[in-house]
């Protein structure tokens, strides 16, 4: 077994790209946030206390799960610890909350009246897809793919979004 470079240096390991940890972050929380609306929204469980009840678990489920994944990195990482790298590791995790924060506006906003309550679970759903089909874009372009190529990467990103989505039309 090779021995760690990071041990014999001290330097520290190179941090996740950023628009790496925009895309793994941005899809699974858009995936998460449409898996939980599909998940909490129930016959008869639509009323605007309940659209409430429901922005809040999304936002909590988000930062429990950024948090789960940031340590779950920094604890598969050997090598020497540094103070404030698991900080560090949790702060890198900040696309899966920030994807996650337009289905919670969308969910309190029915909560708080701004429109019925009992009609949002869709356009949810569909913000997520628009949401994953533009992560898919904008990074395959910073990849420097081509349009056709980033597009396709877009709808495969978007797919995602649409099996909740047929899961939940099932499901019900």
């Amino acid at each position: 077994m090779a021995a760690d470079p990071t041990a014999e240096t001290g330097t520290p390991r190179p941090r996740r790209d950023t628009r790496e940890s925009v895309l793994f972050g941005g899809v699974y929380g858009a995936v998460l946030a449409s898996s939980l609306v599909a998940a909490l929204t129930q016959h008869g469980h639509s009323s605007a206390a309940s659209r409430r009840y429901d922005a809040l678990w999304v936002l909590v489920t988000a930062f429990a799960s950024a948090f789960a994944h940031g340590y779950a990195h920094h604890i598969a990482e050997r090598g020497p610890r540094r103070r404030g790298e698991v900080l560090r590791a949790l702060r890198d995790e900040w696309p899966l909350v920030a994807a996650v924060l337009p289905t919670v506006l969308l969910l309190a906003g029915a909560g708080w009246g701004w429109w019925p309550p009992g009609e949002v679970e869709y356009p949810a759903l569909y913000l997520n897809i628009a949401i994953l089909f533009t992560l898919g874009v904008l990074t395959a372009r910073w990849a420097s793919r081509r349009w056709p190529s980033a597009l396709l990467i877009g709808l495969a990103d978007a797919l995602l979004g649409f099996v909740v989505v047929i899961a939940n039309a099932l499901i019900k």
